[in-house]
């Protein structure tokens, strides 16, 4: 028997995935801070700081939205539960926001009404699927997200979006408080480095919930439907 490295490891029981109980949430893909010429990145380059924004919009374009992509395309097709996830305030003066988050979202316009807020073109929501707005980093403390997945009958969630150590790792920090089976895409999130992308994941992995790639997700899943 091969012993782990870790003595969490003999504490995590793992689970499998239902599909008619598994919900995707694709968190923050707003053009306040997932896109290179709008919010964040167009702040950065134009203070001549780009490159400080280089890894994350990177990653964002060549990982985040095209295995997003793949995950909605395999979620639609078989008629399974999507929930899009959005941060920002609805105040003009910031103030529904905390002192944590308020001079982020003021520098990057990012207001409900406001063109940053909007979700990113290539993974617009469909007309069905539900869009609940937060004003923290985790949905779970200011949200009605725990009633929406609650109502859906949905146990299980697939996080992806950004960022990958803050608001993804929140929000799955406290799904897995209020018992639901996290699985944490990590192809299909993003952060500002690889090493805080790469911490999040590894503190997550060890005791609240799993980390896989979006192709062992799909496979999972897949295993349901038959052929």
């Amino acid at each position: 028997m091969i012993k782990p490295d870790d003595y969490a490891a003999l504490f995590n029981p793992g689970f499998s995935l239902d599909p008619g109980k598994t919900g995707l949430l694709v968190i923050d893909m707003q053009y306040a801070t997932a896109c290179r010429t709008t919010g964040l990145g167009k702040l950065l380059k134009e203070s001549g700081q780009e490159d400080l924004g280089s890894y994350r919009f990177d990653r964002i374009e060549k990982r985040v939205v095209p295995n997003i992509s793949r995950l909605l395309d395999f979620f639609r097709t078989h008629g399974l539960r999507v929930i899009y996830i959005t941060i920002g305030p609805q105040r003009s003066d910031y103030n529904d926001l905390p002192l944590s988050l308020k001079a982020l979202a003021e520098a990057v316009e990012n207001r409900k009404g406001l063109p940053n807020h909007e979700i990113l073109r290539e993974l617009r929501p469909e007309e069905a699927e539900r869009i609940v707005n937060k004003t923290t980093m985790s949905a779970f403390n200011s949200s009605t997200i725990d009633s929406v997945l609650r109502s859906l009958g949905i146990d299980s969630l697939i996080l992806t979006g950004v960022s990958t150590n803050s608001c993804i790792e929140g929000t799955a920090r406290d799904a897995a408080d209020h018992g639901y089976k996290c699985v944490i895409a990590e192809d299909a999130c993003g952060a500002a480095s690889q090493k805080l992308h790469e911490a999040a994941l590894e503190n997550f992995r060890r005791l609240l919930g799993r980390v896989e790639s979006t192709e062992a997700i799909i496979k999972e899943l897949r295993k349901h439907f038959g052929r």
